[in-house]
């Protein structure tokens, strides 16, 4: 019955807490994992994709390509839900997983720019920013100027709208202006 389960998961997630206190983080994310899949058979998406994070956060010690799984697996659901916010903030969590354990840029950047959809989806133009901006950082180290120039003059032009951010652009305008002179020298004359 459904209070068996409910029983079965809050017995799971004590265990995770205690693998956690015993810094056993594969076990910890396995006990995650299976609360989430009980959360799921009781109909319960937001502490499914709950638990789901909560796995991801104990396999980032331990391994990093599951911690992406199931971050991807909270995405789903939050996505699915209408919580396009948190599923970017996840995004984003994935993309720095990429950058620094995994070390694979062209992942990282797909991460970032679907948070920056996400974001903009929502309004929240300036976190939108912000992963652009690391997109922009990214595109320019892989030499793709092109792509990298487009995003720092949006970027730019967007920081001219607002009073506070409006001392940014220059800098904005600046990398843009740098990446011209990458392309060849008829962009840096123009």
């Amino acid at each position: 019955g459904s209070s068996r389960l409910e029983e079965a998961c809050d017995i799971y997630a004590r265990a995770a807490n205690m693998f956690k206190m015993a810094k056993n983080w594969s076990a910890a994310g396995n006990a995650f994992c299976q609360a989430a899949q009980l959360h799921l058979q009781l109909q319960s998406k937001h502490a499914a994709a709950t638990s789901f994070v909560d796995a991801g956060n104990a396999f980032k010690k331990a391994d990093p390509q599951e911690a992406i799984n199931c971050l991807i697996r909270a995405i789903e659901i939050y996505t699915d839900m209408g919580r396009f916010t948190i599923a970017a903030k996840h995004h984003i969590s994935i993309a720095e997983i990429y950058e620094t354990e995994l070390v694979d840029v062209e992942k990282a950047v797909a991460h970032y720019e679907q948070a920056a959809d996400y974001y903009k989806g929502e309004e929240s133009n300036s976190l939108a920013n912000k992963c652009l901006l690391k997109v922009a950082t990214y595109a320019a180290q892989l030499e793709q100027y092109q792509k990298a120039l487009e995003i720092y003059e949006q970027v730019g032009t967007s920081a001219m709208d607002s009073p506070l951010l409006k001392y940014s652009a220059k800098e904005h305008f600046f990398k843009a202006a740098l990446c011209h002179f990458c392309i060849d020298m008829l962009n840096a004359k123009v």
